[in-house]
């Protein structure tokens, strides 16, 4: 089974506290309940605003720059993401489409790289 991100996408401006309402974090959990009962769901996680990001950039002498805020200026940002196991990517669109009526706000449904076993080793792992 290949994996997908179900991202969910918030305007820069999204205030969790105004914006959820009860039963929005119904829909939600009545979906992650959904995810894993059909076995899907690798990984949930919500995300604070983009405002308290920190990039990192590597500089021409090998040190890193560190600054205040998301790395891409964007009007949206990515608020929360499912990391889910499907056959192919019209199931993971499914859950997409389930994913854009929880969260009522747009949705990013992403393949990972698919790579050949043991490509990302750490050396001395197996």
């Amino acid at each position: 089974m290949a994996q997908y991100l179900v991202a969910i996408h918030h305007p820069d401006d999204y205030d969790p506290f105004a914006a959820e309402d009860e039963g929005m974090h119904h829909d939600i959990d009545v979906l992650n309940e959904e995810m894993v009962a059909a076995r899907v769901r690798v990984f949930v996680g919500g995300l604070q605003s983009a405002r308290g990001a920190k990039s990192l950039r590597a500089q021409a002498d090998g040190k890193v720059h560190i600054t205040d805020g998301p790395y891409l200026e964007a009007k949206e940002h990515v608020g929360g993401f499912w990391v889910v196991e499907a056959a192919n990517l019209d199931e993971a669109l499914e859950w997409g489409r389930k994913a854009v009526i929880a969260c009522r706000a747009p949705v990013e449904v992403r393949p990972f790289h698919s790579l050949p076993t043991g490509q990302w080793r750490v050396e001395g792992r197996k």
